[in-house]
């Protein structure tokens, strides 16, 4: 699963790094949770939590069935 992620991350890279921010892959669980670490400006920024949740969440698990939860380090 954490190949599918990546792969799905990758499609969502350009948008953040649009805004000069990425997003970094810290750990897929067992259980479907994303762990992930936003950078850059995005890591910093008020809304990365609305953007964590309404963007990067929703894409991952239109992408990826399997994902439960996407939470940020």
């Amino acid at each position: 699963m954490r190949e599918k992620v990546e792969q799905a991350l990758d499609k969502i890279r350009p948008m953040l790094m649009a805004d000069g921010g990425n997003v970094e892959l810290v750990e897929v669980t067992a259980d479907g949770i994303v762990k992930l670490k936003l950078t850059g400006s995005c890591g910093c920024c008020p809304m990365s939590q609305m953007t964590l949740k309404n963007g990067i969440e929703r894409l991952l698990k239109e992408a990826v069935p399997e994902v439960k939860e996407v939470v940020s380090l």
